[in-house]
């Protein structure tokens, strides 16, 4: 089968605008990507008091407006399970 010019412009479009939305995608953090929740003001983990990323890729949750970040998938089920007892270190 023999390409056309409308084929190629076509697949040509086709093939930028899936990089585009890839690179969109991939660009990690944006200023919106809390949506209006409250950054988190601690080097720490919320829970243990570890420094973020010492047990492998820090994790983070967003609790009522705040933003949250945990040394690990453990300390957000900790958390989790008595939220008051810890959002008391933000104050």
């Amino acid at each position: 089968m023999k390409a056309t010019p409308l084929k190629k412009t076509l697949l040509t479009l086709l093939l930028a605008a899936s990089a585009i939305l890839i690179v969109s995608c991939a660009s990690g953090d944006s200023v919106g990507s809390l949506g209006g929740a409250k950054s988190y003001p601690l080097k720490t983990c919320i829970v243990t008091d570890n420094d973020l990323g010492s047990m492998g890729d820090e994790q983070r949750l967003v609790y009522q407006g705040q933003e949250l970040k945990f040394c690990c998938a453990p300390c957000v089920k900790k958390f989790q399970s008595n939220p008051a007892k810890y959002l008391a270190k933000l104050q």
